[in-house]
């Protein structure tokens, strides 16, 4: 009896540095609606300044079917970093006013990533760069920008080193435009890596960053139809870039479905996972400020009830654990 009772750890009794390094591999939603509510030991690790450096806002993207508001999360996460926010990601989610927010209050942010952020406008973004001088790494995916939001990025962040664009799905498939390109090439020379994934730009965009951007590393030019390496402008390229991904290379690395087919692309491209079953506890736990009452919550037991379970029997939890919040 007494070698089966060895077999399990109390969790709780994990050194709190080691508690909070499993637990910062967890996502923003994820702690926020489950990890936090296991224990109190817990709790004061989640409220804790350091856990919020990097918050990971990741998420389905069926916004309409989650029965809380990530918007509010996000907010309540940006504040428990306490000013020491250095890196966030927003997907399919995000306003103005949200960015705003986080701008204000995160000086030192190095690393910014939108995807799918449609209600943050070129207004907004431009006037959270602004407040955002020493960020690194810029990643923009299927989110509507334009060039002057652009060039007011590149003015704003002398520090800028990687920027990621993919416009692919906000733009028709055969457009033409070297607008974004030459943002880039007139207002961001530190870059080092660049990604302009199904981008418009012709050879004239490219030269320009090129000319632009003296210190570039990396390209990426993949689905960029309108450019055609060959030449001179090759010769220079391959001199220049020590990686090069040129327009018709394989997209089967890129970090998800890039949703260029050569002929436009389909809801199919971007499938939006559901999430489903039911989680009473978490409402009795007093986050009622981060859900939304008027849904039917029958539908999210396994997505809810089901992390909050795989917390519990790791930390070794019972029926009348401490819940403290």
């Amino acid at each position: 009896m007494s070698d089966t009772a060895d077999e399990y750890r109390n969790w709780l009794e994990l050194p709190p540095d080691v508690t909070s390094s499993i637990l910062s591999r967890l996502g923003a939603v994820e702690i926020l609606n489950s990890a936090q509510s296991v224990c109190s030991q817990w709790r004061n690790i989640c409220k804790d300044p350091s856990m919020w450096r990097s918050i990971d806002m990741w998420n389905l993207g069926d916004l309409h079917a989650m029965p809380y508001d990530l918007e509010k999360m996000c907010f309540h996460a940006v504040d428990r970093s306490c000013g020491h926010l250095l890196d966030i990601n927003i997907e399919y989610f995000g306003t103005d006013e949200l960015l705003l927010y986080i701008a204000e209050r995160s000086a030192h942010l190095k690393r910014l990533r939108l995807f799918s952020c449609y209600d943050i406008s070129d207004e907004g973004l431009s006037e959270a760069a602004v407040k955002l001088p020493s960020l690194e790494e810029l990643e923009v995916f299927i989110c509507p920008i334009s060039k002057h939001a652009l060039e007011t990025i590149g003015r704003s962040c002398p520090l800028l080193k990687s920027f990621k664009l993919n416009l692919q799905q906000c733009k028709s498939f055969h457009y033409v435009s070297d607008d974004e390109a030459l943002a880039v090439a007139q207002t961001m020379p530190e870059l080092r890596r660049l990604e302009l994934l199904g981008n418009g730009l012709t050879n004239e965009g490219l030269q320009a960053i090129l000319d632009g951007c003296p210190r570039l590393e990396y390209l990426d030019l993949r689905q960029c139809f309108n450019v055609h390496l060959g030449g001179n402008l090759e010769k220079r390229c391959v001199e220049r870039i020590k990686t090069l991904r040129r327009p018709y290379d394989s997209t089967h690395d890129y970090e998800f479905d890039p949703g260029v087919h050569g002929t436009g692309s389909s809801d199919e491209d971007y499938p939006f996972g559901g999430i489903s079953d039911d989680d009473d506890d978490l409402l009795a736990n007093g986050y009622d400020d981060f859900f939304e009452m008027s849904g039917d919550l029958d539908d999210y037991d396994d997505y809810t009830s089901g992390i909050l379970d795989f917390a519990l029997m790791m930390a070794g939890a019972s029926d009348d654990s401490d819940y403290d919040i």
